[in-house]
């Protein structure tokens, strides 16, 4: 199920506040926190029951291992448990969403004809095996508490963050969600809730969902792409994976809100970075914190001389990059994000006196020229891209991407508006105006905008607040006859 979806949004989100606090209201916690399980399990079968029971067979093995591993008595026999718990979750991801890419390659390599497997990728897999692999280490750490089957499933399956995180660590959110107390509804966290939920619908259905018409049209039309249109397909790229994935987090961030819980930030307004490191601090923050806690670290961090640092941090990076999906342009976009971090830590440049917006904007356009390298279906095609963008020679933009984006119902309006007030000819001269406005106002947005979270901590009430939302909402919903898949889905 989809948090941009009618069944949702006026559905199953009302049935489970109402039923939420209804049951802690009377005074039933235990209750409270079955429904939520029940209920993030629906979110999550309900188009697919065999994501589900590959789901439940994780947490089953997980949680299983973690109460043989708390009752072994000498650390040999934990050590045991926890790299095998660790094997069984890596055989899980590989199997299911790398064994295809391996067969591929050896098919490629060795002149083979090995069938490829005829899997189903379970949505969410990288997302909770990650944040198991995560609760398992920090068991045998001892730093986990005496957790319930009941509270270690619903922590797991927990339906805001479960296909799309962020990762969150059990110190995140099981203390908070297994309280024994009775969860009392607040309407400033119900309202506040609500307004962040709002603010990530829009960017999902309003922004996201229509760069994504620009970038599916530039992508399938590679050879027919000038330099602005290139440039302008890449920068749409950089904003669809932007908008989709944050208005996710952002979605996910109010439902718990209003459930009166908290999950981590996810982003903090990413394009703001002035390096590549500070990029990796503001973007998926929890993958982040992952690698460098489970990885990073472990593997010696910056504790081991200059060359195994720049070593650690390549091998976080191209990991980082497999963890996003089973193609060699995921591998090439993580190591060259590993590549110009080691470069900067080597010339130390982000310390240099260098204007702010001059930072910004290098980072970004070295950010968007990565991007370009992870959406496309092959290294040849970025490849043909890249030469689109530096020899296509000038003019208007493409005009197929012109002619979808006027399909909008909003810029079609805009377009009658427009000729109604006898400027229609300015179209005429200038096709591509409309898509390019969109496309700097929403980049403008990014440079210059607080993040939702940091709007929703400081949200006070009232009725310009309460408008905004409502027309949010309404025009989002509105919008919802074209229902796209959050891109972070796949991975």
């Amino acid at each position: 199920m989809l948090f941009h979806s009618y069944l949702f949004i006026f559905l199953l989100l009302p049935l489970t506040l109402v039923c939420y606090y209804g049951l802690n209201h009377m005074n039933r916690p235990k209750a409270a926190l079955s429904f939520l399980t029940v209920v993030s399990f629906i979110f999550y079968g309900y188009n697919n029951f065999f994501s589900l029971c590959i789901l439940f067979i994780s947490i089953l093995i997980n949680y299983g291992f973690v109460t043989v591993m708390r009752k072994a008595g000498d650390s040999r026999k934990k050590r045991t448990f926890l790299w095998t718990a660790l094997f069984l979750n890596i055989c899980f991801l590989l199997y299911f969403k790398y064994s295809n890419f391996f067969i591929e390659n050896i098919n490629r390599a060795f002149g083979a004809d090995i069938p490829l497997l005829r899997l189903l990728l379970p949505l969410g897999i990288s997302f909770y095996t990650f944040q198991q692999i995560s609760y398992v280490i920090d068991a045998y750490r001892g730093e986990c508490g005496d957790y319930s089957f009941l509270q270690y499933v619903c922590f797991i399956s927990f339906f805001p963050k479960l296909t799309q995180g962020p990762i969150v660590y059990h110190k995140d959110l099981l203390p908070r969600l297994c309280e024994n107390a009775p969860q009392k509804i607040r309407y400033e966290n119900l309202c506040r809730g609500i307004y962040a939920f709002a603010l990530g619908l829009s960017k999902k259905v309003l922004l996201a969902d229509n760069f994504a018409k620009i970038v599916n049209i530039g992508y399938g039309n590679i050879p027919d792409l000038n330099s602005p249109s290139a440039l302008l397909v890449m920068i749409s790229y950089s904003l669809q994976i932007y908008f989709d994935f944050s208005g996710y987090c952002d979605m996910a961030y109010g439902i718990c809100y209003m459930l009166g819980l908290k999950l981590p930030l996810n982003f903090d307004s990413p394009y703001k970075a002035e390096s590549i490191s500070d990029f990796w601090d503001r973007w998926h923050i929890s993958l982040t914190k992952f690698f460098t806690r489970y990885l990073y670290i472990p593997l010696g961090g910056s504790r081991k001389g200059e060359t195994r640092t720049c070593f650690n941090v390549l091998t976080v990076f191209l990991l980082s990059g497999l963890w996003h999906g089973a193609n060699w342009t995921f591998l090439l976009w993580g190591l060259m994000h590993g590549v110009v971090k080691v470069i900067e830590r080597q010339t130390k440049i982000a310390s240099l006196k260098i204007p702010k917006f001059i930072k910004i904007g290098v980072t970004f356009l070295l950010v968007t020229f990565a991007w370009s390298l992870f959406r496309a279906d092959s290294v040849s095609d970025a490849a043909r891209l890249w030469t689109r963008l530096f020899s296509g020679g000038f003019g208007g933009i493409y005009l197929p991407v012109t002619e979808k984006f006027q399909e909008i119902v909003e810029i079609s309006l805009l377009y009658r508006a427009v000729r109604a007030a006898g400027l229609g000819a300015l179209l005429e001269w200038f096709p591509w105006l409309p898509v390019t406005a969109f496309t700097v106002l929403s980049l403008t947005a990014c440079f210059t905008m607080r993040h939702t979270q940091e709007k929703t901590e400081g949200l006070k009430l009232s009725d310009q607040k309460l408008l905004t939302t409502v027309i949010l909402l309404f025009w989002s919903i509105m919008s919802l006859s074209e229902i796209s898949e959050f891109l972070y889905f796949n991975f």
